[in-house]
């Protein structure tokens, strides 16, 4: 799961009364106008919580004739929980695997070798996992740490390495390198990126 699905994900939980609505869901599907009795709102209060835990995928809703019904998205609920997990204890796995700096180096300069041109134009996106890390790494490494980009910004500055820009922009994301929210982009902490010596 991406950085800000985690995000998205927690945000939604960050209300008490989503928290409720979720917890009274647990037990099956109920109707908004159950959920505002049940929690004393108003079906207006219900339908907008219902609208963030919807948006961020925790929970469906379906309508029968002029009744809405909602229930729990139950794996995308485990799934959240586990996805902040992983992202937060993933360095602490797999360490043994890691190249010493020396490999790394050479490894890294085999690839950016093989991969870039003299100009500095990308040839082609790597399709092995480990040499797409690497590329990416390289390129929003040019990036500068702590500004906030428009999703323009990005483009063109990937257009500078090749045209594919918004496969490249989604990888950024994909992979950790950059944080994205309301189409501005910003570059993770160093510590964040994924450790391709792992691999």
């Amino acid at each position: 799961m991406q950085l800000d699905k985690v995000v998205q994900y927690h945000k939604a939980l960050a209300d008490p009364t989503r928290i409720r609505i979720l917890i009274l869901l647990a037990d099956g599907e109920r109707s908004g106008q159950d959920l505002a009795e049940k929690l004393g709102v108003t079906p207006a209060t219900v339908t907008h919580h219902a609208a963030k835990l919807r948006e961020a995928g925790l929970m469906n809703e379906r309508r029968d004739k002029n009744t809405i019904f909602f229930s729990l998205n139950r794996d995308f609920i485990h799934d959240g929980a586990r996805a902040a997990e992983q992202l937060i204890f993933r360095k602490t796995e797999g360490g043994e695997n890691r190249l010493n700096e020396e490999e790394a180096n050479r490894v890294r300069e085999s690839v950016l070798k093989n991969f870039f041109a003299a100009d500095g134009r990308l040839k082609s996106i790597p399709a092995q996992l480990k040499k797409k890390l690497i590329v990416l790494e390289y390129l929003v490494s040019k990036l500068e740490n702590g500004r906030k980009y428009g999703e323009k910004e990005i483009n063109e500055f990937i257009r500078n390495f090749h045209e594919d820009f918004a496969t490249i922009r989604r990888e950024f994301i994909m992979q950790q390198f950059m944080f994205r929210e309301n189409e501005i982009y910003e570059r993770n902490p160093v510590d964040m990126w994924p450790r391709w010596e792992k691999l």
